[in-house]
């Protein structure tokens, strides 16, 4: 399995334009493996770009955020 530092350091992507969001829309549920992915970091969104992927291996010390449901 695949972890984020194996992609190389951060690429640390930069808001263009408009206002500061809040922090969940910086995730997005990937559609191929359904992890979330922090736009933030392009080696998440290059990650998660090619279909047929596997999730990234969480590693030591990173934070899993959950999102609480929002009802529809």
């Amino acid at each position: 399995m695949t972890k984020l530092s194996d992609l190389g350091p951060p690429i640390h992507g930069k808001l263009h334009g408009g206002e500061e969001i809040p922090e969940e829309q910086h995730f997005y549920p990937c559609p191929y493996c359904g992890q979330k992915v922090d736009q933030r970091d392009l080696r998440q969104v290059f990650w998660h770009e090619g279909p047929g992927h596997e999730p990234l291996e969480m590693e030591q010390g990173a934070e899993i955020i959950n999102f609480p449901n929002r009802a529809k």
